[in-house]
């Protein structure tokens, strides 16, 4: 039986969505909450994971295309048949991988040069005076490639990735995960032109491991998926850590979650008397030391409380205008532009004409000064794995609509992936953060020092409103501005926000380059 693959439900302000990645492909295997695609929205990734056990039979909407919601974008083939067909598939693969394994063992006789060479930290930014091993990506005896990711070293904000300097095996990891290193430091050698089977002993006992798990070789993202990988984050686990029972060896979301309550037997057992009774209920915690990043929010949040004379202003906003003008020009915006139209271009666009109008919201406090920006840096506030950051669209003023949605999904794919570099996340004199495709009805979004506004776009909901004396059903979102009022007075505010507001009521006022 034929099981569809189908596109979860949007967030209500988001209209449509593109598929970013397929992890499998027709003929594979899949197992029941298996991550099959990632689906990407404006701000977030959405994952479809396989509704049960069977073989992944068709991919109808290949990667780079436009879906909407319920949208059916694959099949799988469930049932012994299924079942039967990737047997074979597996018998031939094995046979195939047994001839490689056995042309490879032929030649593994031969030693490299035996060049011992450095991973060193690289060059931090000025602003950074040290960082800390945040994962290794492979193991003391493993081969690695010339420019293979060996390990992530993070910093304040941004993740940096040390490569291998050349083919080989890394012998010895000085400074394991968690370790604080200077710029230069050395964290690990490796014996240039080596293989596996002939660095160390420690190589020869893990090279049947190896051989036998090869997908994790080729890097967590082959092992586990997005959500697999944040589950085994959020307790402090690797891959490597729990036996996957998926194809290839792929660590499923049961098997972190079997491998969680396993362990938590084990500590109860050990930490407690066997003459004492069990008692219900799980009652245990863990204690996880927060990321560089997270500190960095959280003492940045706290200077915005502290320092600042924060006040939030609300308005309200009929979306119907902006809904019907993206569904009519939708289809020729994106043959035009070569990208679709959502609604953070006319965000950043209605922002960007405000700022204009009320210089004072483009401005910052140093000191006793003001310092007013003739240029326009908007950040946008941007969900990752590791928590909210903020990179910057610079010079939106000289953008059109379609530059400004093609930049915000460059940032948003680079925060997703842990790409972002500190140029791209300093600077901005205005943050726009959008908590709509979360749910958020209402909010009040706490400032960005050192910028003395942001705004709050939330979920659009259908509301009845009086219309010319008429009630009507329409589509409203509330707008939040959250201001220093040490700098920017009450007039200014509701001015920057009522100017916003008629903008996006009127998107005609608008410049969409069609």
């Amino acid at each position: 039986m034929a099981i569809d693959i189908k596109v979860p439900q949007l967030p209500e302000s988001v209209a449509d969505a593109t598929i970013a990645t397929w992890h499998v492909k027709p003929g594979d295997k899949v197992s029941r909450d298996q991550n099959l695609v990632d689906i990407e929205t404006d701000k977030v990734v959405l994952e479809v994971v396989a509704e049960a056990d069977g073989v992944l039979g068709e991919i109808i909407a290949d990667e780079g295309t436009t879906v909407t919601a319920e949208e059916v974008i694959g099949k799988i083939e469930e049932g012994d048949a299924a079942a039967a067909d990737e047997s074979k598939s597996d018998a031939k693969s094995d046979e195939k991988s047994a001839q490689q394994d056995s042309k490879a063992d032929s030649g593994s006789d031969n030693k490299g040069s035996g060049e011992k060479l450095n991973v060193t930290v690289p060059q931090l930014p000025e602003s950074v005076s040290d960082a800390t091993i945040s994962a290794w990506h492979v193991k003391e005896g493993d081969a690695v490639k010339r420019d293979q990711n060996l390990v992530d070293i993070e910093t304040d904000k941004v993740v940096l990735e040390v490569v291998a300097p050349a083919d080989g095996v890394l012998v010895e990891i000085k400074h394991d995960e968690g370790a604080t290193v200077g710029a230069d430091d050395v964290i690990g050698i490796v014996e240039a032109g080596a293989s596996a089977g002939s660095s160390d002993s420690k190589a020869d006992a893990k090279a049947d491991t190896s051989a036998d798990n090869k997908d994790a070789d080729e890097g967590d993202s082959e092992v586990a998926g997005p959500a697999v990988r944040r589950l085994l984050g959020e307790h402090g686990l690797k891959p490597s850590d729990v036996k996957g029972t998926g194809k290839g060896g792929r660590v499923t979301k049961e098997d972190v979650e079997k491998h969680i309550k396993g362990q938590s037997a084990k500590s109860e057992q050990s930490s407690k008397p066997q003459a004492q009774p069990a008692t219900a209920g799980d009652r245990d915690q863990k204690r996880v030391p927060m990321t560089r990043l997270r500190k960095r929010i959280a003492e940045r949040l706290l200077q915005a409380k502290n320092d600042t004379a924060m006040l939030t202003t609300f308005n309200e906003i009929n979306m119907k205008p902006i809904m019907d003008l993206r569904k009519k020009y939708k289809d020729v915006f994106e043959e035009t532009h070569g990208t679709r139209l959502g609604f953070m271009g006319f965000y950043v666009k209605a922002v960007t004409e405000a700022l204009k109008r009320f210089p004072d919201v483009n401005a910052s406090i140093d000191g006793d000064d003001i310092v007013y920006h003739n240029y326009f840096d908007v950040s946008i506030a941007v969900s990752t794995p590791r928590g909210l950051v903020t990179p910057v669209l610079r010079d939106t003023d000289k953008m059109s609509i379609a530059d400004m949605e093609n930049g915000i999904r460059d940032l948003a794919i680079k925060g997703r992936d842990g790409k972002l570099t500190l140029e791209e996340m300093q600077g901005g004199n205005f943050t726009i953060t959008n908590g709509g495709v979360f749910g958020s009805l209402l909010s009040t979004p706490i400032l960005n020092p050192p910028q003395s506004a942001i705004l709050g776009m939330h979920k659009i909901q259908e509301r009845p409103m009086v219309v010319d004396g008429k009630i009507e059903i329409l589509p409203m979102m509330y707008l939040a501005l959250s201001y220093d009022h040490r700098i920017i007075d009450g007039k200014e505010s509701v001015g920057f926000l009522v100017t916003v507001k008629e903008l996006l009521e009127d998107p005609q006022r608008l410049i969409l380059d069609i």
